[in-house]
């Protein structure tokens, strides 16, 4: 049970830089880029939030693919059909051979595995060994203004 606890902090915390700031002193700031849609780049600001327990049905919650070593990977973005206002279920992915994966599956060669299709891909391919709910919550989801040159 302990090792659950630890895995599932850690995945929070991949999925939000700056959450553990946040939770400990009950609000957070922007974070950087957090998380693809769609080949685009996200931030958020980390919310100590916990809406798992909740008993919320799960089709009340957009998915977050946590995937460690790149930003994780969101289904949906303000804007798309049936987007839930940043009521977020966390699935963290385990790769059989992620390296492997990526060259299979990114489909932009964008470098990282950065779209929903492209992580259902990966998945379908059999390159994904585990695929664990590990929080639910609701945070902001906020573009990542483009570079000035």
């Amino acid at each position: 049970m302990r090792r659950l606890s630890i895995f599932i902090l850690g995945a929070a915390l991949l999925l939000v830089p700056g959450t553990a700031l946040a939770a400990g002193n009950g609000a957070g700031g922007v974070s950087g880029p957090a998380f693809y849609v769609d080949g685009e780049l996200y931030r958020t600001v980390g919310t100590p939030t916990d809406l798992s327990g909740t008993g919320a049905p799960a089709h009340s919650f957009d998915t977050i693919y946590a995937i460690a070593g790149q930003p994780n990977v969101a289904t949906a973005a303000p804007g798309d059909r049936g987007f839930n206002g940043g009521r977020w279920m966390v699935h963290a992915l385990t790769f059989v051979d992620y390296a492997a994966a990526l060259t299979e599956v990114d489909a932009n060669n964008s470098g990282d595995i950065d779209s929903n299709a492209e992580v259902q891909a990966a998945i379908g391919g059999g390159f994904v060994s585990g695929n664990d709910v590990v929080a639910q919550f609701e945070c902001p989801v906020i573009p990542v203004p483009p570079a000035r040159s």
